[in-house]
């Protein structure tokens, strides 16, 4: 087998503003794994930043398994769960051998994992924090979506919350805070929320605080994000939130973010699929988990000014099923 590890920068259409800061740019590794008889497996991945992670930082842990990767061709999924951490490393090398495996079995990965296969998916669009009149205007365009999706941050919440409404009166609204919240803070926003019809406040508060939601119950579900890791984390989730929103840089692959799922719904916790950017090739494969999703956010490619080939199709807030020449 043959490893190339090649760092991808996406500039982004515009900065992109949540609680935690601004970016301009989405920095990813590319894995592509070539083996003896020419078959290619490809991944994307963007690593999870506010836990220390760099494209260096993944390329150096790639770099660790380049001796067992390249020693042979029969290397699996399964075989590099206990090799590298979860994280953008293994999520990259993980996605790649799921792509390798299609390749070579010429069978479709969804079909591989027993899933179903959907011609479109509802996609969340996210509006990062900005000016009123900004968002007003974002919201207004994608009005008739299905979904949507608003960053606040502990300073700009319920106008922005407020506008978005005013200006998509019937979608589907998702509220991200990204833990930038307080106790106190949610006890005070919940009536808007409730007012404004949000369907889900995603991670209102930091996962060392979120022992405060033990036993609580709001009239509007608490889907977790940053406090949703892997398996070891999803039993902490119960009691606290309502949903878990997977994501492939954070569980470190589809093989695990599969397990998080088949765990969080034996557990009563519903589904949410996310991502922390990148292009069509990072979303393919959350595309065959959103199948057992209620709330999808797979957008990265739109908040992008280019892509790769063969991309997802997103139109008027759905997406189509990856193709076999992008992935799996």
């Amino acid at each position: 087998m043959r490893l190339t590890v090649t760092p991808v920068s996406w500039q982004l259409t515009t900065p992109f503003a949540i609680a935690r800061g601004v970016a301009t740019t989405c920095d990813t590794v590319h894995v592509e794994l070539t083996d003896s008889q020419g078959h290619r497996g490809r991944a994307e991945a963007a690593g999870v930043d506010y836990d220390g992670e760099t494209v260096a930082s993944m390329i150096a842990d790639l770099e660790t398994l380049r001796p067992l990767i390249e020693s042979t061709d029969l290397l699996t999924p399964d075989a590099i769960q206990d090799r590298l951490p979860a994280g953008g490393a293994r999520n990259a090398l993980d996605c790649a051998l799921w792509d390798l495996a299609s390749k070579r079995q010429n069978t479709p990965a969804w079909q591989m994992l027993g899933l179903s296969r959907q011609d479109r998916l509802a996609c969340a669009y996210t509006i990062g924090i900005d000016p009123l009149p900004v968002v007003a205007a974002k919201a207004r365009e994608r009005r008739h979506f299905p979904l949507l999706k608003l960053k606040v941050n502990a300073t700009e919440h319920v106008e922005l919350i407020r506008t978005v409404r005013r200006e998509a009166p019937d979608v589907r609204l998702i509220v991200d805070a990204n833990a930038s919240w307080s106790p106190e803070l949610l006890e005070a926003l919940m009536p808007h929320l409730l007012e404004l019809r949000v369907a889900l406040l995603e991670q209102p508060l930091a996962p060392g605080e979120d022992h405060y939601l033990t036993g609580r119950r709001y009239p509007l579900p608490l889907g977790a994000d940053e406090s949703c890791v892997a398996r070891r984390s999803i039993p902490e989730l119960v009691g606290r939130y309502q949903y878990a929103n997977l994501k492939l840089d954070k569980t470190g692959g589809l093989t695990e973010a599969m397990a998080c799922a088949r765990l969080a719904v034996s557990e009563g916790l519903g589904l949410m699929v996310g991502n922390m950017c990148g292009s069509s090739l990072a979303m393919a494969p959350g595309a065959l988990l959103a199948t057992l999703c209620e709330f999808i956010d797979l957008d990265g490619p739109l908040l992008q000014n280019d892509d790769v080939a063969d991309p997802l199709r997103y139109e008027d807030g759905w997406m189509t099923f990856p193709s076999p020449a992008l992935w799996g």
